[in-house]
């Protein structure tokens, strides 16, 4: 059997909806159709006899009202066959000229001879094409169907004055009028049932064409409904299988994207997604890589010291232990620097105390203040003993953690700056009462960071310049430890080109309200 999947679901619902609406749809239209067909019919017939109507009127104005006519039922039958129930020479000398041809008197009257049939082609129902013969009249006037039996006449208040009472509700109306006034109506009661075997034919034709129509219908909804069902659920299969191999390891995988609706958002995400994860496994392997290469360099001298010792090479005195030490404290560096890097400390893990960052940055450059010296790089830091003078600005934070990251930071601009250069240390507040945040700009001189480098120097173990050891170029943890803690304080640290054409390095400090 095969899988019942989402798109052979949504088909199925589709159509079985389709075919519930095309039953219910044709079984109204048939039941309509039938139901309908008899007050149609009986719009058409009393439209034919607006002769009768202008032989009502002539007698409502000849007797003044319909009095004459009420319950008179030879008088009634009168005026079906056409005559008018007036005097012979009134009849001839007023005879109306709407009346229809046939009202006029027979040639045959007038020479004595026998009268025919009476003129009742529009009075009999539709199926009879030629008047009926004499002998099948009287039938013809008590059949079902007749007209006869559903003919009948209103005043203008609706109550009945002649022939059949008929509901008006469900009744044909052709008014009778006096001038422009209304004066009563032709009523004609719509046939009940089917009865005729043309009746009959002509619902059955009417009700195959619905039929037909509606499976033709049902035949182009089923092929849309599959159509749109593919189209719309086929972004989802293929975000099924983008997700099995992504499952699989394969990170480059990607889905077509088109239009932009949900499904086509959901897509971009995806991609977005796969992206990252990709970038993000691409990164590990690198990481892992360099921190291979790093944890090597001081594991490759430590082997060569003991195996030239093994090999009596090298006798072991001071000066072979004091490299073995070297050796094995730069590998604990490395190995608290990466722990650092990876611990992302948060807000509550912190020692919360009243700190002072300006004087722990002055604490820091005084630290290297000799290193800067051999390095004969300057150290312009002016603007920070100005805001330090009236009033220390303070944060809420861990001063071991914040004297840290000055180093770090101070470290970098060693490792990375050329002799002779230039390290500007910028201090300000900025901000309005309540939301002050203190702002530390370190920008120092050349070799600078490449444009498309700038975003990855908070990365762990990156260098600009990787051609540098470790023993002159640092680990490349530096600046993510710095990152970890800012961000642990609750404020930001970004990199950019320095003016001096070296790096820029900005702090965001919030500080506390007290300051």
């Amino acid at each position: 059997m095969p899988r019942l999947t989402l798109t052979r679901k949504i088909f199925f619902a589709l159509a079985t909806l389709l075919v519930l609406l095309l039953l219910i749809s044709a079984g109204f239209s048939i039941f309509a159709l039938q139901r309908g067909l008899g007050p149609y019919v009986a719009e058409i017939e009393i439209r034919r006899m607006d002769w009768l109507a202008q032989l009502l009127q002539k007698h409502y104005v000849a007797n003044g009202g319909w009095d004459r006519l009420r319950d008179n039922e030879e008088l009634w039958r009168r005026l079906q066959m056409g005559d008018a129930g007036l005097p012979r020479s009134e009849g001839r000398e007023g005879e109306d000229a709407r009346l229809p041809p046939w009202y006029a008197r027979s040639p045959r009257l007038e020479s004595g001879e026998p009268p025919g049939p009476p003129p009742q082609l529009e009075l009999l129902p539709r199926r009879y094409l030629h008047p009926a013969p004499p002998w099948l009249f009287a039938g013809l006037r008590d059949a079902a169907d007749s007209i006869y039996r559903r003919l009948g006449v209103v005043d203008a208040q609706g109550r009945q004055v002649a022939g059949a009472t008929v509901d008006p509700a469900s009744a044909a109306h052709l008014p009778i009028r006096r001038a422009n006034l209304v004066v009563g109506e032709l009523v004609l009661a719509p046939v009940e049932g089917i009865e005729s075997e043309a009746d009959r034919a002509f619902v059955a034709r009417q009700s195959g064409f619905i039929a037909l129509t509606g499976l033709v219908g049902l035949g182009l909804a089923l092929v849309l409904s599959w159509l749109l069902a593919r189209r719309w659920l086929s972004p989802i299969d293929a975000l099924t299988q983008g997700a099995q191999d992504v499952a699989r390891g394969r990170l480059g995988t990607r889905v077509q994207v088109q239009g932009s609706d949900e499904l086509a958002l959901l897509g971009r995400t995806f991609n977005d997604m796969a992206e990252r994860l990709d970038t993000a496994d691409a990164s590990r392997r690198a990481w892992l890589a360099d921190v291979a290469h790093e944890l090597r360099t001081p594991l490759a001298a430590m082997r060569a010291e003991i195996e030239a010792l093994q090999d009596g090479v090298r006798s072991f005195d001071d000066r072979t232990a004091l490299r073995l030490h070297r050796q094995v404290m730069r590998l604990g560096q490395l190995v608290d620097d990466l722990r650092s890097s990876m611990r992302e400390p948060q807000a509550e893990a912190l020692t919360r105390a009243p700190v002072f960052p300006l004087a722990l940055l002055k604490e820091a450059l005084a630290a290297t203040r000799d290193r800067f010296a051999q390095r004969r790089i300057a150290v312009d830091a002016e603007t920070v003993d100005v805001l330090a003078a009236p009033s220390q600005p303070m944060v809420e934070g861990d001063a071991h953690r914040l004297h840290q990251v000055f180093m770090n930071l101070l470290d970098n601009t060693l490792a990375y700056t050329d002799a002779g250069g230039l390290l500007r240390i910028g201090a300000a507040v900025e901000g309005s009462a309540g939301a002050q945040r203190l702002v530390l700009r370190f920008d120092d001189s050349a070799p600078g960071v490449a444009p498309h480098e700038l975003p990855m120097v908070f990365e762990r173990l990156f260098r600009a310049d990787s051609s540098r050891s470790r023993e002159f170029g640092g680990s490349g943890l530096g600046l993510s430890i710095c990152r970890a803690m800012v961000e642990a304080h609750g404020g930001e640290i970004d990199a950019s080109a320095s003016p001096l054409g070296g790096l820029r390095i900005v702090l965001w400090l919030p500080l506390a309200p007290a300051s």
